[in-house]
């Protein structure tokens, strides 16, 4: 064969491989408009106006929200949510082109079936319900190419990845229809987000007319990430209550991760030398370093036991925030032992180091007022911040303590900043907590060595 030839015939195999990859990508990324017809449900494509579909992208695949399972929903054990389409309505902290979900079945005790599972962007119209979707945004979802999924007991399913332009900073609707028995749910029990429940397989319907209870959990739903050009990246924040936001205002986004996120974004659109990350949310109330909830598989898995799922199985993770140890003070019937707590932890920072993850640690806040509060246990809290403080855990240290303790009694907190349980922040005190980060600190990988 003539040179000649040969570049011929390799110019032709490399627009083969084009080609054949430009329809590949046309297929997974069209909705299947045929198969609405054959369901009785109307084509997600229909009528769509042409800046609804977003067009292919480049960029990288990061989390623009996630939540941890924290346990099986009471009430569920029998029918699960069957017959029901369940519309979770989640917080996007950054916007891409192309979105995929996560499904849990972590606490089911049978498979989970699901018939139809869709996405949509939330509508901000004027008069629009939280349950209404954005006009021409409806897309279904399809898993490895099927619009039904069936997740045994205990695991995970991923959906292929629809196109959809995602807003950041805004609602995003996935709404799943399960027709039969599926046993106990599993859900995020403080979601501080209203979602939705509609009787029947209404998982396409764009107005929310037929969505007419409403529920303060999150079920099924753990993951949602975006193929984006916004961000390089995932920060996770791991932690109990002080990160799920329990006493934040509710559907107002004032968990110091939303914060912390819109910081960023800032901070990048005004040219700052800053990372371009998200930043989602894995707080799970009550959760400790060390100890599981009761159950198997355990509700509220302890902060080692779930650090693998819930930060180095999310997408493309740079920096993980460890908020965790209070729990372990304040729940141990006996005095806990320091030790063993900043040993959990130093375990946590060596795990993320081996996959090359940076970990920024918090100091832990104090909580003088509170029901179980002793002065031993204040001190346990003050030997773990002094090691903390003093670089021995953490590559990195956010002082929430610092930021929000009261100045003339530092074993309480600043009063415009509490909750009023003495624990938990005000919204004014989760401003402040995303307030303390010097965001320099979530430049930079993991060192070789703590």
């Amino acid at each position: 064969m003539t040179r000649r030839h040969g570049c011929a015939l390799l110019s032709a195999i490399i627009a083969l491989i084009v080609a054949l990859s430009a329809v590949i990508y046309v297929g997974v990324a069209a909705d299947d408009g045929d198969a609405g017809a054959k369901n009785g449900l109307a084509s997600v494509r229909a009528g769509a106006p042409h800046s609804s579909a977003a067009p292919a992208s480049t960029g990288v695949w990061v989390g623009a929200w996630s939540t941890s399972p924290s346990g099986a929903e009471p009430g569920t054990g029998t029918n699960g949510m069957a017959g029901r389409s369940v519309r979770n309505v989640v917080h996007t902290a950054v916007g891409g082109t192309s979105a995929r979900i996560t499904l849990s079945n972590l606490y089911g005790t049978q498979p989970l079936t699901l018939t139809h599972a869709s996405i949509a962007v939330a509508a901000t119209a004027t008069g629009a319900t939280g349950a209404d979707a954005a006009t021409g945004t409806m897309r279904r979802l399809t898993f490895a190419g099927a619009t039904s999924v069936v997740i045994p007991a205990g695991e995970q399913a991923v959906s292929d990845a629809v196109p959809l332009l995602v807003p950041h900073d805004g609602d995003i609707l996935v709404t799943t229809y399960s027709p039969t028995p599926s046993g106990p749910v599993t859900y995020h029990r403080y979601a501080r987000q209203i979602s939705y429940v509609a009787e029947g397989d209404r998982t396409e319907d764009v107005t929310g007319t037929a969505y007419d209870e409403q529920t303060d959990h999150w079920r099924y739903l753990t993951a949602l990430d975006v193929l984006s050009n916004e961000s390089d990246g995932t920060v996770v924040a791991l932690g109990d209550s002080l990160t799920d936001g329990v006493t934040s205002t509710e559907d107002a986004n004032h968990r110091w991760t939303d914060v912390l996120s819109d910081r960023l974004r800032r901070a990048v659109e005004s040219g700052a030398d800053v990372p371009r990350y998200s930043v989602v949310n894995q707080g799970i109330s009550g959760n400790r370093v060390l100890t599981d909830g009761p159950g198997r598989p355990a509700d509220n898995t302890s902060g080692l036991n779930r650090f693998g799922r819930d930060v180095l199985d999310r997408t493309n993770v740079k920096v993980v925030v460890i908020d965790l140890g209070v729990n372990d003070i304040l729940r141990s019937e006996r005095p806990a032992d320091p030790e063993r707590i900043l040993d959990g932890l130093r375990t946590l920072v060596r795990q993320a180091h081996a996959r090359g993850i940076k970990v920024v640690g918090a100091t832990l806040m104090p909580f003088q007022g509170h029901r179980r509060y002793t002065d031993t246990r204040e001190e346990i809290r003050q030997e773990i911040n002094a090691e903390i403080r003093a670089g021995k855990v953490y590559d990195a240290v956010v002082d929430f303590d610092k930021a929000l303790r009261d100045p003339y009694n530092p074993r309480r907190l600043r009063s415009y900043y509490d909750s009023g349980d003495h624990l938990h922040p005000s919204d004014k005190g989760y401003r402040t907590m995303a307030d303390a980060f010097d965001l320099d600190d979530l430049t930079g990988a993991a060192p070789a060595q703590l």
